[in-house]
Order: structure tokens, then C-alpha cells, then sequence
């Protein structure tokens, strides 16, 4: 398994400097990772320094919260595009969900996706605040707009991706749909289960500790230096 393709590279820190995509993207191309993930501001320059790479360029939309009105996440997305992005990353509006409003989430998640000109479409649905049904419900409105992934969290909520939250969208999502799994994610160990329970995308900022502690996290006795896997020493 060549673990660097299925990492979304991502520094979406509120105090994130142009140096830190710099060193974003250089890590990005040192350890061949899917794609990098940035705020919208630094799509046309992480662009620029991945030009002559197959490197990806991943940006949010409506992010963190998810408030925003449906045509502003779509302008987002589409200035997102112009300037360079190949991927969207929408958080849904939770409040709707909790409403029980599933035709504005269709509506809006549909809006972005014929916006885009094609492009991947990941909709960030943030499992921390939803009950397993709600999580299928989105799962099947994912479904039924024919997107590209469904992605557990945007790292901001009460918690990230967890394995019963994989699992359970892994039961209920067709077979074109993909899962993105964020938030949290800062060991070999745990990246190795969400894929083993379904996600084929993983979003995190720690992917150089988990690429380079790769081999030692795997043993029962696990002593690396600067590991941070449970086995290890911190």
C-alpha cells in the first residue's frame, strides 16, 4: 500500500503563513502525498509551487461552520476552481440537517457540484454532532447526488473521525461513493484502521510523523524516537 496517496496534506490553521504552505507543499512532493489542503486564500499559490507535480490542490467551502447561504459556498467553490483548486471541500449546513431540511441539503450540495466544472467534490458532514441516523441520511443524500467522497469532519468540532462513524457510512454509501476520514488522525496505527474500515482518503496535518514512523508503529514494541503512536514513547 503506498500509504502517501491517501493522505490530504493539510495545514488549515487559522494563523497559517504563506512560508507554512511553502513548507506544505515541499513536504507534499518529498513524501508524494494525493494532495494538499488549504484555506482558499492559498489555493493560487500552492498551485503555483505544485505546478510540475501530479500533486493535487484541495480547498474548503463554507468552512468551518457550514452557515453560509448555498450561492455564496458556490461562488466560493468557483473562484476556488478558477484559481487553481481540483478539489472541493464543502461542510454542509447541520443546522438543516437537524431540521430534517433534506431537500435545501440536496439543493445546495447539487448547486456546488454543477459549479465546479467536474472537479472532486468531498461534502464534510461532521459526524461529532450527528446520531448514526442522521449520519445515514447523509450518507444516502451523498448517495443520490452522485459526489465524490463524504467526509467525517472538518477538525474544527467536538472530535474527528472515529471508526463506528467510517463504518457506518461505509454500510450505507454505493459503490461510487468514497470516504474521507479527518480530524484527529496522528498515527500509522489509527490511519491503517479507518482504511481497513472503509475510508480511501485520509485528511490530516500530521502525515510526515506518519509516513516517517510508518514501519516502527506497526511492531508490538514500538520505541521510535518522537513516536507518537500509543505504543510508543512521548
Amino acid at each position: 500500500m503506498e500509504i502517501g496517496k491517501y493522505i490530504d496534506h493539510t495545514n488549515l490553521n487559522m494563523d497559517a503563513t504563506a512560508k507554512d504552505i511553502a513548507k506544505l507543499c515541499q513536504e507534499a512532493m518529498e513524501y508524494n502525498f494525493e494532495s494538499v489542503c488549504v484555506h482558499p486564500c492559498y489555493v493560487a499559490l500552492a498551485k503555483e509551487l505544485l505546478e510540475a507535480t501530479n500533486i493535487r490542490v484541495c480547498t474548503v467551502v463554507g468552512f468551518p461552520l457550514g452557515m453560509n447561504t448555498p450561492k455564496t459556498k458556490a461562488f466560493e467553490a468557483i473562484e476556488a476552481v478558477e484559481m487553481g483548486a481540483d478539489e472541493i471541500d464543502m461542510v454542509i449546513n447541520v443546522g438543516a440537517l437537524k431540521d430534517k431540511d433534506y431537500k435545501y441539503l440536496q439543493m445546495e450540495i447539487e448547486d456546488i457540484r454543477d459549479s465546479i466544472d467536474g472537479k472532486v467534490l468531498k461534502v464534510i458532514i461532521e459526524t461529532s454532532l450527528l446520531t448514526e441516523k442522521e449520519i445515514i441520511k447523509m450518507t444516502e443524500i451523498c448517495n443520490n447526488t452522485f459526489v465524490n467522497f463524504i467526509k467525517t469532519s472538518t477538525g474544527f468540532g467536538k472530535r474527528g473521525a472515529s471508526l463506528e462513524d467510517v463504518k457506518i457510512i461505509n454500510d450505507h454509501k454505493n459503490e461510487i461513493l468514497e470516504i474521507k476520514a479527518s480530524g484527529g488522525i496522528d498515527t500509522y496505527e489509527k490511519m491503517s484502521k479507518l482504511i481497513e474500515a472503509g475510508a480511501t482518503r485520509i485528511g490530516t496535518s500530521n502525515s510526515v510523523n506518519i509516513v516517517n514512523n510508518i514501519h516502527q508503529c506497526t511492531d508490538n514494541d514500538c520505541h521510535c524516537d518522537n513516536c507518537t503512536c500509543e505504543k510508543g514513547e512521548k
